[in-house]
C-alpha cells in the first residue's frame, strides 16, 4: 500500500513538472499579442501599444477614408494614404503629430497598400493603386516630397494573369532592404498572385492561380517578408495565412484555424526583445472587421 502511494506520488510530481516545462517552453517560443481594450494592446501580459489620444493634433486634415500607414522612423515621418473624391490621397505628419504637407498628386485614384523602403539612404513611398479609371491597376513609387517617380502595371487596364507586370486590383507592396519587391496582386479582380521581382523589375518567381490549393490564393491582401527568408501573405478569401521561402519560392505552411468568423486582412512582422535581451521575430495577423490581433 506504501509503495502504490509512493508511486502515485512520484506520477503527480512527474506530471506537474512535464506541465511547468511545456507552459514556460511555449512561453518562450511564442509571443501572444491579444486586445484587452481599444485603447492599448498587451503581449504576455506588458503593454506593447497604448492609444495616442492627442495624435495627430489636427484630425481635421483626415478628410477622406484612411486606408493605410508608412512611417519613416529615421526622419520622423509618418505617411497617411487616404480615399475620396477631390482630398489629398496622402497625409505627411511628424512622429509628434503636427501636419507636414499634403500631396494633391492627380495621379492616384484609389490607394490600397503604402510602403517606406530604403529609410536609411533614399527613402521612396510606394503606394499600390486599385482605382478603375486612367491611372488604375498600377504600383506607383513617389519621392517623399510626392514627385512621382515611376510606375509599374499599365495604367487602367486591368491585368488577367497574362502579364506578370499587368496588374488587376494589387492589394500591396513589401520592398526588401535588398531591392527586391515582393507584390500580390489580385483584390477582388481576376489576378490572384504573389510576385516576387528583382531590382531591375525582372520576375524571379511568381505564383499566380486561384484556389483554395497550396500556394493557390483567392483575394491576396497583405504581404511581408522576415529575417528568415520567409513571405508572408494574407490569403483574406482562404481565410488563411501561406508562408513561403522568399529565395525559391517554395511553399512552407499555411493555417488558418484562427480565422472563423473573418479573414486576415493585414500581416505584419516586428522585431522584439525578450528578457535575456535577445532579439525575436515575430508576425502579427490583424483582422481589421474584428480587431483581433493574432
Amino acid at each position: 500500500m506504501r509503495r502504490r502511494g509512493c508511486c502515485c506520488l512520484i506520477a503527480v510530481t512527474m506530471a506537474i513538472l512535464l506541465f511547468i516545462i511545456f507552459i514556460c517552453g511555449s512561453i518562450g517560443s511564442h509571443v501572444r499579442v491579444e486586445s484587452r481594450s481599444q485603447s492599448e494592446v498587451r503581449v504576455s501580459g506588458r503593454a506593447l501599444y497604448k492609444l495616442d489620444i492627442s495624435w495627430p493634433k489636427n484630425p481635421e486634415y483626415f478628410s477622406g477614408q484612411v486606408f493605410g500607414v508608412a512611417v519613416n522612423h529615421l526622419a520622423g515621418l509618418v505617411y497617411v494614404a487616404q480615399r475620396g473624391d477631390n482630398v489629398p490621397k496622402v497625409l505627411v505628419f511628424s512622429t509628434d503629430g503636427d501636419f507636414l504637407q499634403a500631396w494633391n498628386t492627380s495621379s492616384l485614384e484609389m490607394p490600397h497598400g503604402i510602403f517606406l523602403a530604403n529609410a536609411s539612404a533614399d527613402p521612396t513611398v510606394w503606394i499600390t493603386d486599385v482605382g478603375n479609371g486612367s491611372y488604375g491597376h498600377t504600383v506607383k513609387q513617389y519621392s517623399p516630397s510626392g514627385k512621382l517617380l515611376q510606375v509599374l502595371g499599365s495604367p487602367g487596364r486591368a491585368g488577367s494573369s497574362l502579364s506578370p507586370l499587368q496588374f488587376d486590383q494589387p492589394a500591396e507592396i513589401f520592398v526588401h532592404t535588398s531591392g527586391e519587391i515582393y507584390i500580390v496582386d489580385g483584390d477582388g479582380g481576376l489576378n490572384n498572385r504573389l510576385i516576387k521581382l528583382s531590382r531591375d523589375l525582372q520576375v524571379l518567381w511568381m505564383h499566380g492561380e486561384k484556389g483554395q490549393g497550396l500556394a493557390q490564393f483567392y483575394i491576396p491582401h497583405s504581404v511581408a517578408v522576415d529575417s528568415y527568408q520567409r513571405v508572408w501573405v494574407a490569403d483574406r478569401g482562404n481565410k488563411r495565412i501561406q508562408v513561403f521561402n522568399s529565395v525559391t519560392g517554395d511553399w512552407l505552411g499555411s493555417w488558418g484555424s484562427c480565422f472563423k468568423e473573418d479573414a486576415p486582412y493585414s500581416v505584419r512582422c516586428i522585431l522584439s526583445i525578450n528578457s535575456n535581451l535577445m532579439f525575436r521575430q515575430n508576425c502579427i495577423f490583424y483582422k481589421s472587421r474584428n480587431h483581433d490581433f493574432v
